[in-house]
């Protein structure tokens, strides 16, 4: 089949980069039958991540499943706020790790740690695993309960991009993620901060002095997560990236930094 009559079908079904979208299904299906199956599920709304098996992250290509979140450009922030505060050695977990996007781009940028990435979903966690091989181990369970006992307070990062979108919204998200990506994934309750709630109020007693934990979160939610930070006794900040619309609170545990490190705490 001739590109630009892919790239008119996939045009007409409101596909916005149909040119790049239709090269990269001709380059990577096998043959006519399946190129047109592949374009049929574009058209019907399935995200192109999906249809391939494969998504582009950070610079990698991570393993994609059917149903499973598919990483957005806007997580790289996540990623290089995590990669700023850890080094070689130091303990770094990704809750709602997903496919593991987040764990192997960080992963890839900062040798030697020792990482972990916990998934509630099957499905996901086993193409983390594919995705992170041996460089972190992945468990099967939700947010903090599969992680082994003895790393509490001894986490340098949490990293987690937890559902935050409120229920009434996911009605209006477009269709590749409302209909195609496990709504637990996306679902964050009335105000989307369900998740983050259990998250801040567990995640001091897992990391060590100084350590931090990031969250993505939305805008119009900052505020909210930065009290929640601040009662759970990290100290709040948020970061915020236009370029990729990205945004993360981050909650820096100062408890005990002047004894351990013998300095006045300060913001990273």
């Amino acid at each position: 089949m001739a590109e630009d009559r892919v790239v008119a079908r996939l045009r007409s079904a409101g596909c916005v980069f149909a040119e790049d979208e239709a090269a990269l299904l001709i380059k990577e299906t096998a043959g006519p039958d399946d190129l047109e199956r592949a374009i049929r599920r574009r058209v019907a709304g399935e995200p192109l991540e999906q249809i391939l098996g494969w998504a582009g992250f950070c610079g990698l290509r991570l393993a994609v499943a059917p149903g499973v979140f598919v990483p957005r450009t806007r997580t790289g922030l996540l990623v290089a706020e995590a990669v700023r505060r850890c080094s070689p050695g130091d303990i770094v977990v990704d809750l709602c790790s997903g496919i593991g996007a987040v764990a192997a781009a960080v992963c890839a940028r900062v040798g030697g740690l020792q990482a972990y990435a916990t998934e509630l979903d099957p499905i996901a966690a086993d193409c983390a695993r594919r995705n992170l091989g041996d460089r972190a181990g992945v468990l099967e369970g939700d947010l903090f309960c599969p992680l082994p006992d003895d790393l509490r307070g001894r986490v340098r990062v949490i990293t987690a991009n937890a559902p935050y979108v409120p229920t009434a919204e996911i009605a209006f998200m477009p269709t590749e993620a409302r209909d195609h990506e496990d709504p637990v994934t996306l679902d964050g309750g009335p105000d989307g901060l369900d998740v983050h709630r259990r998250i801040i109020a567990e995640a001091p007693s897992w990391l060590a002095s100084g350590g931090a934990l990031l969250i993505e979160t939305g805008r119009e939610q900052v505020e909210t997560d930065l009290v929640l930070l601040a009662a759970a006794g990290l100290a709040p900040s948020v970061i915020t990236d236009d370029d990729i619309d990205g945004t993360v609170v981050f909650g820096r545990n100062a408890k005990n930094v002047v004894a351990d490190r013998g300095s006045v705490p300060t913001e990273a």
